[in-house]
Formats: structure tokens, sequence, C-alpha cells
């Protein structure tokens, strides 16, 4: 019996595969107008792609610097999957371009509350 890959993480392929769907992204969006009104104007971020073993699904983590909240950028985004994935065919060589999932990064959200945390008085006096 085949051994599985879930314990190991992504292969070194999903990784490789992953990062060239994450620059191609971000060249798309700085250079591609994207006619929404919730992506008027906002500076767009491809924080991680996450790409399945088969390499036919991609999730994308993004943000946005122009201040709008993940879930409403992630969500004008999933609406143009169509033309992203067209961009994305003339930009990368791959067997197939995968069928694309945008989240809203919260890493950074997350770091910004341990930051906050740490730098708390009840944290400060116990590290004393």
């Amino acid at each position: 019996m085949k051994p599985t890959n879930d314990s190991k993480g992504p292969s070194q392929r999903q990784l490789r595969a992953g990062e060239l769907l994450r620059h191609a992204l971000a060249e798309i969006f700085r250079l591609e107008d994207i006619d929404d009104a919730e992506l008027k104007g906002q500076i767009i971020t491809v924080a991680e792609v996450r790409v399945s073993p088969d390499l036919k699904h991609a999730t994308v983590f993004t943000s946005a610097l122009g201040g709008k909240p993940g879930d409403v950028i992630a969500k004008a985004l999933n609406r143009h999957t169509r033309f992203l994935r067209g961009e994305l065919a003339r930009r990368i060589e791959l067997k197939y371009v995968p069928e694309l999932v945008f989240r809203a990064d919260h890493a950074l959200d997350a770091a910004e509350r341990i930051d906050e945390l740490l730098r708390s008085p009840d944290v400060a006096r116990d590290l004393k």
C-alpha cells in the first residue's frame, strides 16, 4: 500500500506550482484592470497559493492594501475567476490552469493580535 502525503505537507511540485501561480496573479493584479467597483483603486496582494495534489484546484489567499476588508476583496475576485484563469493560461506553462478559489488572508490580522497581546501590561508584568 502506497503511503499518503497528507502528514508530510505539500509536495515540492505543489509548492512550485503555487509560487508560479502567485507570481502570475500578482502580475495580473498589477497590470490588468478588472472591471469591478469593489476592486477599483485597490492594491491587491497575493500572500499564498495552495494547490491540490493533482494541481487542478488552487486556493489563493489575498488582501488589499487599500483598507477594504479581505472578505470583500475575495468575494469580488471570486466573481472574476473565469477572466483570471484566462489570463493565467496566457502567462504560465502548466498542463491545466487550476480552478481558483479566493480567500481573505488573515495572517496579518493574527500577527497584529499577537503583537497587541505581547505589548499588553499583563503580559509585560508576567515577563518580569
